[in-house]
């Protein structure tokens, strides 16, 4: 079949009559041009693969949504393809978010159940950040206490990232020197 040239015309009416021939005429014709576009958006070839098999049934099934008057069959095709292989990345970064985020609950509860913030005290930890300032403590218990990267402590408290950065630097070396401090009390 792929030897037959068809119009554009012809290939619709063969989908829509959910003729196979058409959807052979289609794949033997499209799918390399579509498979690239998947490919650069997707950037891995198994990934591309499942991907352009998804869109070939999605064709299938919405063949009857293509209206002519809204462009070509091409450009319906790539729209498909693009998102599709555009929603197969948003499920894979969801399931990598949600797995990471399991694992951050994970570490917290944890935390919890040992107590294992408390334990930290043992050097007087919690005593010298209780007398840092209040924008200070507030960074280091976000960043070093709950796990926090300087990123998503600064949009849960809602200021910009380089602010954050600074204060998280001066409240380390504020820390430091309160240990300096204690260091030489001690000796």
């Amino acid at each position: 079949m792929s030897k037959k040239k068809l119009s554009e015309e012809e290939l619709v009416a063969l989908l829509q009559s959910v003729d196979q021939s058409g959807l052979s005429f289609l794949y033997d014709n499209y799918s390399s041009a579509l498979f690239g576009v998947i490919m650069r958006i997707t950037e891995s070839q198994e990934n591309a693969e499942d991907v352009l098999q998804e869109v070939f049934v999605k064709i299938w099934k919405n063949v009857s949504s293509y209206d002519k008057s809204k462009g070509k069959l091409y450009t319906w095709l790539l729209n498909i393809a693009r998102n599709t292989a555009i929603d197969s990345l948003r499920v894979k970064d969801y399931k990598a978010k949600s797995k990471i985020q399991s694992i951050d609950n994970s570490v917290r509860s944890i935390n919890r159940q040992y107590n294992v913030a408390t334990q930290v005290d043992h050097i007087g930890l919690k005593t010298l950040i209780g007398k840092m300032k209040p924008e200070y403590k507030l960074l280091i218990d976000k960043i070093y206490f709950e796990g926090y990267t300087q990123e998503a402590a600064a949009k849960e408290l809602n200021l910009p990232l380089g602010t954050v950065k600074t204060r998280s630097r001066a409240a380390i070396g504020q820390l430091r020197e309160f240990f300096i401090g204690e260091e030489k009390a001690i000796k």
